[in-house]
């Protein structure tokens, strides 16, 4: 009975197909699973040369598919364009000969576009966590962005209004306007909450129980569209809280509810044609209203440093402000806000000043052995007690 043969496939790597034949089988049966068995050994073999992978091609068909899985999708949305704007230095590079002068030249490059350092770390750290991928499906032997290290952090200087600030920027909405009332709400609300821009255009009215003057954050928006805008969960466990508002805020809040029922219907609380208010829109009244005013612009996130700066102005528990700001810890208020504290150990000198009550004894109830110091302080006292007598 002759012995059955299967043709098999073999690749030089010139990319030449031949054929490579192996007999000594006694059925068709032996020869096919012959056959399975030497193509998943081709294709392990092909797996063990994806090491030629463009980064490029790593990111975009390996990395980003995977990455999509691990995040909120807001987070992916919005770490996308960070990836596609500045990865692409790395593009015509294999992956596995991504080295670590590359990601210092990558670094100083970035450094020189006047980018903050914080954002430099933060794209690195996109970098670093691509490049831990590659190494774990073996397209890179070790992550050159952990030898070379991040750029050094420094420390943001806060931007934020005062008080005064921003009463001179809100003289100027004339409220008697529709849109003017919507936006002198929304910056009020912002600064007097110290939200993030998120969860104050996620804020609907049910949240807000007038009754109490509590208002309920459970929630923050993710906003793509008009069309486009879903509720998500808040940032951290933190995040969601209970913020107690001021008199004056739910005046105004009531006054402006009453005005918005008036011409649209809707249950969010900034917006005034029955859809979450863009950001955008805030940050250019922003720019147009301090201008006007003749107060520096600040970003719109600096309304929740303004919130912070208030409180620790009034003399505020940093706790209470973690609270209401929805930190993790305190670390994160006091590295945030510490700075804006520049009085404060003059304060506390004052406060202790006087706080003590005391007198010193009449005579030395201490018999313990003198060294050499103090021994010779008490002989120069001696004599000089001495010569007062004689004289």
């Amino acid at each position: 009975m002759p012995r059955k043969q299967a043709a098999l496939p073999h690749h030089q790597s010139i990319g030449k197909q031949i054929q490579k034949y192996r007999s000594g089988f006694k059925t068709k049966k032996e020869a096919r699973e012959e056959y399975s068995r030497l193509l998943l050994t081709k294709s392990d073999a092909l797996e063990e040369k994806q090491d030629d992978v463009l980064f490029q091609h790593f990111i975009e068909d390996i990395f980003l598919p995977w990455y999509k899985t691990q995040v909120k999708g807001r987070t992916y949305d919005n770490r996308l364009p960070t990836v596609r704007k500045h990865f692409t230095f790395f593009d015509n590079l294999i992956t596995t000969e991504v080295t670590p002068i590359h990601v210092q030249k990558w670094q100083l490059a970035l450094s020189k576009k006047k980018y903050r350092s914080s954002y430099i770390r933060n794209v690195q750290g996109l970098f670093s966590m691509a490049m831990d991928r590659a190494v774990v499906l073996g397209l890179a032997e070790s992550n050159p962005s952990k030898i070379v290290g991040n750029v050094k952090k420094t420390k943001t200087k806060i931007d934020f209004w005062t008080k005064e600030e921003f009463e001179k920027v809100i003289s100027f909405f004339y409220k008697e306007d529709y849109y003017q009332h919507f936006l002198f709400i929304s910056l009020w609300f912002l600064f007097m909450t110290g939200m993030r821009i998120g969860e104050a255009t996620a804020i609907q009215w049910e949240d807000i129980d007038f009754d109490t003057g509590v208002l309920s954050i459970d929630k923050t928006l993710y906003y793509k569209n008009l069309e486009n805008y879903s509720f998500v969960e808040p940032k951290t466990k933190a995040s969601v809280r209970q913020i107690a508002l001021d008199g004056d805020t739910l005046t105004l809040l009531r006054q402006w509810r009453n005005v918005q029922r008036s011409v649209v219907q809707t249950n969010f609380v900034m917006s005034y044609n029955g859809i979450p208010t863009q950001k955008h829109t805030l940050a250019n009244a922003i720019t147009r209203f301090s201008k006007k005013a003749g107060v520096h612009r600040i970003r719109l996130h600096a309304l929740r440093h303004s919130h912070a700066s208030l409180l620790i102005s009034i003399g505020e528990n940093p706790l209470i402000i973690k609270d209401r700001l929805g930190h993790e810890d305190i670390e994160t208020t006091l590295d945030t806000y510490g700075h804006l504290y520049p009085n404060s150990n003059f304060e506390v000198a004052h406060k202790l000043e006087g706080i003590m009550s005391y007198q010193t004894g009449i005579e030395n109830e201490d018999t313990s052995p003198k060294n050499q110091f103090t021994a010779h302080y008490l002989r120069k006292c001696l004599k000089s007690n001495n010569a007062i007598t004689m004289q």
